[in-house]
């Protein structure tokens, strides 16, 4: 697998694509063509304003990449994904369902770990105070988390930028901010998501902690959490007035879902190691699931402080 995914974004595009010997045509307003090539292409982004035949879709899909679909803002609310060829996609959705409740709720007392240490590096990242508070509690977190220490690491966390943030509102609809550009962020993380559950043959609505019954993505929801607070490191950084409907704000916030995460590689990269690990814990190969936390700093950041 390549360790420099990418993604293509039409969200702000005006014209048509479509698919030509192995590859897709970008046809601009104007009629200016140009060809790219689908081969190391993770994500796709449809804005509402292109245009593209079925031939595209099955060409996207035929390559294992997830096609979202956007509104107006630039964020997903649908897609296309390719049925998995797993080989073991039938074993492991009756193994998802078969995972016995002390399993279940081991493995969701390590996601909730590590995404709390993750929260605690992006304090420490952004010289923002309470990292210890956090690590502290990360410690404490018990299978299932039964005294949601979740809960009480995210108002400490998201307290430590009142200042910028004001309150942290999850799909509120806001156009600019910090909230926008979280939103926006977790959109493309919960893409690589979506492709790293389903090529790892597991069925996405059957989730570790989330159960939503209207919920397609509960376990991509479950498995994304550690890797939040690699967005918020970067979503945090930005202008107080940064809008994901600016390129380079869209650019920065597409880079940190693809950026490097730890020693094993980019974010999609390490999201599939754990998709296939999880498989592997549901069918009993493991005893325990090993789940990565977020330490950073992140290199974009120190970039943008070289600019």
């Amino acid at each position: 697998m390549s360790s420099q995914w990418r993604i293509l974004d039409f969200t702000s595009f005006e014209g048509k694509i479509h698919s030509d010997d192995g590859a897709i045509v970008v046809v601009n307003s104007d009629g200016v063509s140009q060809r790219v090539s689908v081969a190391d292409v993770a994500v796709v982004l449809i804005g509402m304003k292109v245009s593209f035949s079925a031939g595209v879709i099955h060409r996207l899909t035929d390559k294992d990449i997830a096609v979202l679909f956007c509104d107006w803002r630039g964020v997903p609310e649908s897609g296309a994904f390719s049925w998995s060829e797993h080989t073991r996609v039938g074993a492991r959705h009756k193994a998802q369902l078969e995972l016995s409740l002390p399993r279940r709720k081991n493995a969701w007392g390590r996601i909730v770990r590590s995404k709390i240490q993750g929260q605690a590096a992006v304090l420490r990242n952004l010289n923002r105070p309470g990292a210890q508070e956090l690590e502290h509690i990360a410690g404490q977190v018990r299978s299932g988390d039964p005294s949601n220490l979740e809960g009480q690491a995210a108002r400490i966390y998201w307290s430590k930028f009142s200042d910028t943030l004001g309150k942290r509102t999850p799909g509120i609809g806001a156009l600019f901010g910090p909230n926008s550009c979280l939103d926006y962020g977790y959109a493309i993380l919960r893409g690589h998501g979506i492709r790293a559950v389903l090529a790892a043959g597991l069925g996405p609505a059957n989730g570790v902690f989330h159960r939503g019954r209207s919920n397609m993505f509960n376990l991509v929801d479950d498995l994304i959490e550690p890797f939040r607070p690699c967005i918020d490191e970067i979503a945090m950084f930005l202008p107080a007035d940064a809008t994901p409907s600016d390129r380079s704000v869209k650019k920065r916030l597409v880079a940190a879902a693809m950026q490097t995460f730890n020693d094993a590689g980019s974010v999609p990269r390490v999201l599939l190691d754990l998709a296939q690990q999880y498989g592997r814990y549901v069918e009993g190969d493991i005893e325990k699931l090993p789940v990565p936390s977020w330490q950073g700093p992140s290199a974009l950041n120190t970039d943008l402080k070289n600019a």
